[in-house]
């Protein structure tokens, strides 16, 4: 393609396409490219509650759907291509997809991150009706109920101790017979009431019907099995499963400074390669939300305009 764009954004999600509505208002010529559909983790979420000025019984879907709304309506154009490769070097940057290459004077990645599954049968059927990844996003959907934690880190322990505040119990599900978690969460954790501990145990299964209410568990050295089910009067409980994320970040791999697979940037989403951005979950930051991951993509953009008038550009 012998186009060259102002912005490329790489990844459809909160952070991409706000990077697509401040780059296309700017009057940038924007493209965001996506592998898939655009939206990423928040498609599968059913109820978005704490997002600020969110309608009411607002999904993941309908708010990506605005999302993509405001994208185009700003003129920035969105295609479906799957990224292969990177040339961030240059003043031209290049971005090799499966159907063709585009150049751009700036790239804003926005590929994000998912968090790992634990690979029990009933998972992926059961996220957003009963299997979550997010605490803060979803806790106040299981006001009074009970529901389980699946880990035994630092992200684990700090999500059961913040369920206390919605679930009635909070059960953590751990595979070894103590934390991996810092020693004051522990106390904490600990001391709290409402928070029970399996020892040595895994998730087997998820099951139920339109929601999920039964969660097989195995003792890892016994090989025994516990089937729990959810009280009648709830109908049915909650797994939160944090056993950590992966930032989809493969391509950039000796391209760009990371630490532990997350792309390193400053406070202005630059990333140690000239005319390079970076914005939301795939950042190594403290907390990811759809919040967040919008604020760093609009940041990015109006960055990578600034990027773009320093050298000369048009």
């Amino acid at each position: 393609m012998s186009k060259i764009y102002d912005i490329i954004v790489i990844g459809a999600g909160p952070a991409g396409l706000a990077a697509g509505i401040y780059g296309g208002r700017s009057k940038r010529s924007t493209l965001i490219l996506e592998k898939a559909r655009e939206g990423g983790q928040i498609i599968y979420t059913s109820e978005i509650a704490n997002y600020p000025g969110s309608l009411d019984k607002e999904s993941g879907i309908s708010l990506i759907e605005r999302m993509k709304s405001q994208v185009l309506k700003f003129g920035a154009e969105l295609i479906y291509d799957t990224a292969t490769e990177v040339d961030l070097s240059g003043e031209i940057k290049k971005v090799k997809g499966i159907a063709e290459t585009y150049q751009g004077r700036t790239v804003i990645i926005a590929s994000g991150a998912y968090p790992i599954s634990i690979g029990a049968p009933g998972e992926m059927s059961f996220t957003g009706r009963g299997v979550s990844y997010c605490a803060t996003c979803d806790g106040a959907f299981f006001s009074g109920l009970e529901v389980f934690v699946v880990g035994g880190g630092d992200s684990a322990i700090t999500e059961a101790i913040e369920l206390t505040n919605h679930a009635r119990k909070v059960t953590v599900i751990h595979r070894r017979d103590q934390l991996r978690a810092v020693e004051s969460l522990q106390e904490k954790a600990f001391a709290n009431p409402k928070i029970d501990f399996m020892w040595d145990s895994v998730v087997k299964e998820l099951r139920g019907g339109e929601v999920l209410d039964t969660v097989v568990v195995e003792n890892v050295k016994t090989g025994k099995e516990t089937v729990i089910k959810a009280d009648p009067n709830d109908g049915f409980l909650g797994v939160f499963v944090f056993i950590g994320f992966k930032p989809t970040t493969e391509l950039f791999a000796g391209k760009i400074d990371m630490e532990n697979g997350y792309i390193l940037t400053d406070e202005e989403m630059r990333t140690n390669v000239p005319g390079v951005f970076a914005a939301g979950d795939l950042r190594k930051k403290t907390f990811r939300q759809v919040i967040t991951a919008v604020a760093d993509g609009a940041l990015a953009a109006v960055q990578a305009a600034k990027y773009i008038d320093s050298m000369g550009g048009e």
